[in-house]
């Protein structure tokens, strides 16, 4: 059994894509391996951009995933990722539940990390157990460090406190090393996207869009109740009849209300 691990949470975006290069770099301690939770909704360039990360790294990339976010959702009575819900009566507008990032990123890692140390289900982890978990969180994203609710896993933030980077720091180190810069990491329908993130999907990955769209009309009943409605935009219209404005943008929905610390890096 193994009880001292070093592991990176790879979210396959800007900031963990740059933890991983400088670990490979030798800029940071090695890592025994990293994990990338896949929700099988990923943006295509996210897949594409895990192989090639696979072929640079000297340490292995363990995949794991839960389900099908996207089937999940259509399939059971509620929608598992953090939609825009409509008062039909009222006109106001909220929040559905957040279980997405909890139920499809941090457990089927912690699942994998369970595997790499050992033990089998159920079994409880013995005292002198200790896994560092690195995550590419950036110095301009401290709010959404948080600590593990695991006694044994140590959430790391090197970006933070060993470099102080900010994400624009990223950009330039990825650029000054000649690696290629990644997308943002997040579900192709995520609800957090910003408008800016909405064209740049319309306009630049036709497939995704229409699957956006296809799934923002599939969710529109699947309150538990008929007094509401289901949307992918904030303003609780459908998708493809939404005004992408950039210049009438959201908040940063990542930095804001998404503070697992598991999506978008």
């Amino acid at each position: 059994m193994d009880k001292q691990l070093r592991i990176l949470s790879l979210g396959a975006g800007v900031q963990s894509s740059t933890l991983a290069l400088m670990i490979e770099h030798g800029e940071l301690p090695k890592v025994d391996c990293a994990i990338f939770a896949d929700t099988g909704n990923e943006p295509k360039k996210v897949y594409e951009w895990l192989e090639y990360l696979k072929g640079r790294l000297s340490y292995p990339i363990h995949i794991v995933q839960h389900g099908n976010l996207k089937e999940d959702s259509l399939q059971l009575n509620f929608v598992k990722i953090p939609v825009y819900i409509k008062n039909l009566k009222t006109g106001e507008a909220g929040f559905g539940r957040r279980q997405c990032t909890r139920e499809y990123k941090i457990t089927p890692i912690q699942r994998k990390v369970r595997e790499l140390i050992g033990l089998k289900k159920h079994q409880r982890v013995p005292k002198d157990t200790k896994v560092e978990m690195l995550i590419g969180i950036s110095k301009d994203e401290m709010v959404r460090m948080t600590r593990s609710r695991d006694w044994w896993i140590d959430n790391q933030y090197p970006l933070v406190l060993d470099k102080q980077f900010t994400r624009r720091d990223c950009y330039s180190w990825l650029k000054n090393n000649n690696y290629p810069v990644p997308e943002k990491s997040a579900c192709i329908y995520c609800p957090f996207h910003s408008n800016v993130n909405w064209l740049d999907i319309k306009n630049n990955h036709k497939d995704d869009w229409d699957e956006c769209v296809q799934f923002d009309k599939d969710i529109r009943h699947k309150m538990r109740s008929d007094k509401f409605e289901a949307y992918l935009h904030k303003e609780c219209v459908p998708l493809d009849e939404a005004e992408l404005d950039p210049h009438k943008d959201q908040m940063d929905m990542f930095n804001d209300i998404c503070d697992e610390g598991m999506c978008g890096v």
